[in-house]
C-alpha cells in the first residue's frame, strides 16, 4: 500500500481509535489505556512499538507469537463466533422451560462458559498458545490431541450446518416476498438446495480463504449489527402482533387461528407466560443453550492474534456478556410475542403472521447475512484442527489451506440437503460436542497441564476443575437419553419442524 493511501486510512480510522479509547477505559483502566493497541490495525508504515507475548511450556520452549489482531477485532471475531443460529432457537427453549427456569439456565451456562475460557486459557499459557488440539497433545498425546481435533471438526461442521439450513429455509421466502408471490412456484431460484450451493461458492468460500482470522473482523462486526437489528426488530413486533395470531393465508385475508393442543382441544392458557414448565421438549434447551455459547475452538485462534492473557480474558468476558443480553431479550420478547406458539426457527414463526411483511423481510436479510458472514468464522478452527492432525509440521500452503475449505463446504452442503430439521441438529450437536467442548476438555486439560507443583492435584482449583468436567459428562448423558427417548417415542412436536 502507497504512503498516500496509508495516510489517508490512519486519518479515517482515527476517531474510531479515540471513541474505542474511551470504552476501554472503563474495562482496562489506564495502565490498558498506556497499552492499548488500535481497534483497527495500524495501516501506515511508520515504526511503532512491537507486541509480542510469550508463553513458556514446561519443557522450556518458548513460542513466541506477534499479537496482529487489535482488541476490538478480537471481540467482534468472538462474540460472532458465539452468537450465531442458536439465537432462532431461544425462544422456542423458553416455551419449554417458563421464563424464570430458562434465565437461570441461560445465567448458569453463561457463567460455566466463562469459566471455561478461563481454563483454556490458563492450559494454554502452559504448553504454547498454538491450537485446542495441542492441549489434547499435551495432556494425553496423540489420543488426545485426534479427540480434541475431531469434536471441534463435528461441533464445527453443526454449526456451519446449521447456518446454513437457515439460508437454505430462508432465503427462498426472501426471494418471494421481493417477488410479490405467496408461494413457491417451482422455479429453481426459489429451491433452497441451489440456493445453498450459489451463497457457499460466491460468499463463504472467497472469505474461507483468508490465511489469518483477524481479517474477519470486519465481517463479523457487520454481522453483529444484522443480529441487533433483528434484536430490535423481535422487541418492536412484540408490541404489533396480537395472540391468537392473524394468519395471512394464500387469498391474503385475515383470519383469527384460535391455538389448539395435540389433542385439538381450546387452550385457554395459550397465550399466557408460563414461569416454569416440564415437558417433553424441556430435554432440548440445555443442548440448545450450550450450542449457543460454544465458541471454545475459536477461543485460541484469537488469543494467538491478540496480545496477552489478561486482555483475551476480557475479550471473552466482554463478548460473553454481550451475547447474554442479546440472547435473553431475543428468546423474552420472541416468547411473549408466540407464547406456546413459537417454533424451533422463530424467523419461520413469523411468516405464519403475515410473509410480506416489509419489516421482516429486511430482518431475515440481515439474520441471512449475519449467518452467512458466520460460517468463515467457524470453518477455521476445523482447517486448524485438520492440518494439526494430518501435516503439524508443514509449512502453509496454498493448495491445501484451499482444498480443506471446498471439501468441508461440501461435506456442509450435503448435509443441510439431507437433514429434515434444524431441531435435530441443535439437540444432537447441543447434547454432545457442546458439553465436550465447554465442559469436559476444558476441565480435563487443566488437571493434567497445569503442573503438580504450582497447583497440586487435591488443590481447590483442580478440584473445581474436575467437578467441572463430570458436570459436562452429567449433562451429556441425561440430554442424550432425553433426545433418544423423544425420538424413539415418536411425539409430535407442538413447535413442530422446520
Amino acid at each position: 500500500m502507497g504512503e498516500c493511501e496509508a495516510l489517508i486510512l490512519k486519518h479515517y480510522y482515527s476517531f474510531f481509535d479515540a471513541l474505542f479509547i474511551l470504552l476501554l477505559y472503563r474495562f482496562d483502566g489506564l495502565e490498558s489505556v498506556a497499552e492499548h493497541d488500535e481497534f483497527l490495525p495500524k495501516k501506515d508504515g511508520l515504526p511503532k512499538k512491537e507486541n509480542r507475548f510469550t508463553d513458556v511450556s514446561t519443557n522450556a520452549l518458548r513460542h513466541t507469537f506477534e499479537g496482529k489482531t487489535s482488541f476490538g477485532m478480537s471481540i467482534f471475531n468472538l462474540s460472532n463466533a458465539i452468537m450465531g443460529s442458536g439465537i432462532l432457537g431461544l425462544a422456542f427453549a423458553m416455551s419449554n422451560t417458563g421464563i424464570v427456569l430458562f434465565i437461570i439456565l441461560l445465567c448458569a451456562i453463561a457463567i460455566l462458559s466463562a469459566y471455561s475460557i478461563h481454563l483454556l486459557l490458563k492450559s494454554a499459557g502452559v504448553v504454547g498458545i498454538r491450537a485446542y488440539e495441542q492441549l489434547g497433545n499435551r495432556a494425553f498425546g496423540q489420543p488426545g490431541k485426534v479427540v480434541a481435533a475431531s469434536i471441534i471438526t463435528v461441533h464445527n461442521i453443526g454449526a456451519m450446518s446449521s447456518y446454513l439450513f437457515i439460508v437454505k429455509s430462508e432465503l427462498p421466502l426472501v426471494i418471494q416476498a421481493f417477488l410479490g408471490q405467496h408461494g413457491n412456484t417451482g422455479e429453481w431460484f426459489l429451491e433452497g438446495n441451489y440456493l445453498i450451493m450459489i451463497v457457499s461458492a460466491t460468499l463463504i468460500l472467497p472469505l474461507s480463504l483468508m490465511r489469518r482470522l483477524g481479517y474477519l473482523g470486519y465481517t463479523s462486526g457487520f454481522s453483529l449489527s444484522c443480529m441487533v437489528f433483528f434484536l430490535i426488530s423481535v422487541i418492536y413486533k412484540k408490541f404489533n402482533i396480537p395472540c391468537p395470531l392473524p394468519v395471512y393465508g394464500n387469498n391474503m385475508t385475515e383470519s383469527l387461528i384460535a391455538p389448539v393442543n395435540q389433542t385439538g382441544l381450546m387452550e385457554d392458557d395459550f397465550c399466557l407466560a408460563k414461569f416454569f414448565t416440564i415437558n417433553s421438549q424441556t430435554a432440548y434447551t440445555i443442548p440448545i443453550l450450550a450450542f449457543a455459547f460454544v465458541c471454545h475452538p475459536e477461543v485460541l485462534p484469537i488469543y494467538t492474534e491478540l496480545r496477552e492473557w489478561k486482555r483475551m480474558q476480557r475479550v471473552a468476558n466482554i463478548s460473553i456478556l454481550a451475547m447474554f443480553v442479546m440472547y435473553l431479550l431475543t428468546a423474552l420478547f420472541g416468547y411473549l410475542t408466540f407464547y406456546m406458539g413459537v417454533e424451533p426457527e422463530l424467523l419461520h414463526t413469523y411468516s405464519q403472521v403475515d410473509p410480506l411483511d416489509v419489516l421482516f423481510l429486511c430482518v431475515r436479510l440481515a439474520v441471512l447475512v449475519a449467518v452467512t458472514l458466520t460460517v468463515p468464522v467457524v470453518l477455521f478452527p476445523i482447517r486448524r484442527a485438520i492440518i494439526q492432525i494430518v501435516c503439524p509440521d508443514k509449512p502453509f500452503h496454498w493448495a491445501r489451506h484451499i482444498a480443506i475449505a471446498v471439501v468441508l463446504l461440501v461435506i456442509v452442503n450435503l448435509l443441510v440437503i439431507l437433514v429434515p430439521s434444524i431441531r435435530d441438529i441443535f439437540g444432537l450437536i447441543g447434547a454432545t460436542s457442546a458439553p465436550s467442548l465447554i465442559f469436559i476438555l476444558p476441565g480435563i486439560f487443566y488437571i493434567r497441564i497445569i503442573p503438580e507443583e504450582q497447583e497440586p492435584l487435591l488443590s481447590w482449583t483442580k478440584i473445581l476443575a474436575a467437578c467441572f468436567a463430570a458436570l459436562g459428562f452429567i449433562l451429556m448423558i441425561m440430554s442424550l437419553t432425553f433426545i433418544i427417548t423423544d425420538w424413539v417415542s415418536g411425539v409430535v412436536h407442538s413447535g413442530g419442524g422446520h
